[in-house]
């Protein structure tokens, strides 16, 4: 008997519901995001935009502390680029669910292609599940669209709250990204990676303490570097 095909529906329904945990956790760093935006000086418009056509919560975050520092809008791209060099290694690792698709729909992977999203599909395999096209697209464009929700609705916090680290929500930020790791997780082969990423940042943020930011996007790209190196897959 021949086995019936799961409708697309069902897949995108399954990749929403898998990804309501940590789309509500990415909420609160959206929140964050958007009232440190609106008090740094963004309107509801720029905030909103970045998040939509960004859609990476720290390279955001970075590129946000380049144009508040007056480091100018092309060390704010170059800063947020490079931070989301690992963005290759995520879309690297769902090439089995992009292959032979047409170019719009990889496009569109790609673009919905996030640390949560990887998570998503690593707890997929770890249950045996089927991380196909169509589960990833689903828990990826909902994480999109809860993460502009997210920011508008801390953008208008914003106009009631004048010190956003006096209620912890710059905090909250490292509590998510926090959160996430153990998704990330993929076994002893991330060891080496993540200790060259986590060293570089310590050891720049100890030679230059006046651009401590930096350390993050060093950090970022040698463990990327480091990772496509020693991952075959």
């Amino acid at each position: 008997m021949a086995e019936v095909p799961i409708p697309k529906i069902s897949e995108i329904a399954t990749g929403v519901r898998d990804m309501l945990p940590i789309a509500l956790a990415a909420a609160t760093y959206g929140v964050a995001f958007g009232l440190l935006a609106s008090q740094s000086g963004f309107s509801m418009v720029q905030s909103l935009s970045m998040s939509a056509f960004v859609f990476g919560g720290s390279a955001q975050l970075i590129a946000l502390d380049q144009l508040m520092t007056g480091a100018g809008v092309a060390a704010a791209v170059l800063a947020g680029a490079a931070l989301n060099m690992r963005i290759l290694l995520i879309t690297a690792s769902m090439r089995g669910a992009l292959i032979n698709r047409p170019r719009w729909q990889i496009a569109t992977g790609v673009y919905l292609a996030t640390d949560a999203s990887i998570a998503l599909m690593q707890a997929a395999k770890t249950r045996g599940a089927l991380a196909s096209y169509w589960y990833l697209f689903g828990g990826g464009a909902f994480l999109l669209l809860v993460w502009i929700f997210a920011t508008c609705a801390g953008a208008l916090l914003s106009k009631g709250i004048s010190n956003p680290a006096s209620i912890g929500m710059d905090f909250a930020i490292i509590a998510v990204f926090v959160a996430l790791l153990p998704g990330l997780w993929r076994g002893r082969s991330d060891l080496l990676p993540w200790g060259v990423a986590a060293c570089s940042v310590v050891t720049f943020a100890l030679m230059f303490p006046s651009y401590a930011s930096w350390g993050l996007i060093v950090g970022a790209v040698l463990g990327a570097l480091t990772a496509g190196v020693t991952h075959g897959d």
